[in-house]
């Protein structure tokens, strides 16, 4: 899976960018939506969003944009987005544009499933999949009310923090990914903190998918609107695809 913030540098390069991962074999794509207040991302996500907010990129316009990309790629998408994005625009009407436009399901990074409310309904009739977070602060009893919530995949977050490249794997992976699947038979995606093949490689001994994102988007960052942008990130995701594959 590929982690990319929306509108960075712009969002004809996102509707490229997101046609070379889905011909190099990326299972899974998805979007940050840009927002104002990033809470869990670390310095390169956070300046990525920045980037998007400075291109002009709004959910709307980004769902614009996935609408496009429907028209030539399947490639599964999900947004990262806040809640805040969905309460401001409306859920039940984010939700519904969402759909439309083809998107197959939602992180919203800040809404615990306690409080999600009509959430989860308001998904499932659109056929959107909720996707939740289970963090290695997570207590056994929680992970349970969160993997039994969840649809399409359970997304763990291997560090506490924010993300971030890191020089090693956590160690809580395997213990952790043991507890998550006592509970569902969903697949499970690790993130946060993997930036290279060998860690790539070495996540996906204990899950159904690895999650790469501030590597890339620091691949981004350093290209910006250069004529070489996507065959640069295409070249070195193909890298990590080969170190699991």
């Amino acid at each position: 899976m590929v982690y990319i913030g929306a509108g960075d540098p712009d969002l004809d390069a996102t509707h490229d960018l997101a046609l070379a991962f889905d011909e190099i074999g990326v299972d899974v794509l998805e979007l940050g939506v840009p927002f104002s207040d990033p809470l869990a991302d670390g310095l390169v996500n956070q300046l990525a969003a920045q980037r998007g907010l400075d291109s002009g990129t709004t959910p709307r316009k980004l769902l614009q944009t996935v609408s496009r990309l429907r028209e030539s790629s399947g490639i599964p998408i999900v947004l990262y987005v806040y809640f805040n994005l969905l309460h401001k625009w409306g859920l039940a009407e984010f939700v519904q544009a969402a759909a439309a436009a083809g998107v197959d399901g939602l992180l919203v990074l800040d809404l615990p499933p306690e409080e999600s409310g009509d959430y989860e309904s308001l998904m499932a009739a659109s056929g959107l999949c909720p996707i939740y977070l289970v963090a290695p602060t997570t207590p056994p009893d929680r992970v349970e009310l969160i993997v039994k919530r969840g649809k399409g995949f359970i997304y763990y977050v291997s560090r506490e923090g924010v993300t971030g490249m890191q020089q090693t794997v956590s160690d809580t992976i395997g213990p952790m990914t043991q507890i998550i699947r006592k509970h569902t038979d969903i697949p499970i995606a690790v993130g946060f903190g993997i930036s290279n093949p060998e860690q790539a490689a070495d996540v996906a001994r204990n899950a159904e998918a690895v999650v790469v994102g501030s590597a890339i988007v620091n691949q981004i960052a350093d290209k910006g609107r250069a004529a070489d942008l996507v065959p640069t990130v295409k070249a070195f995701t193909a890298n990590l695809i080969n170190g699991i594959r």
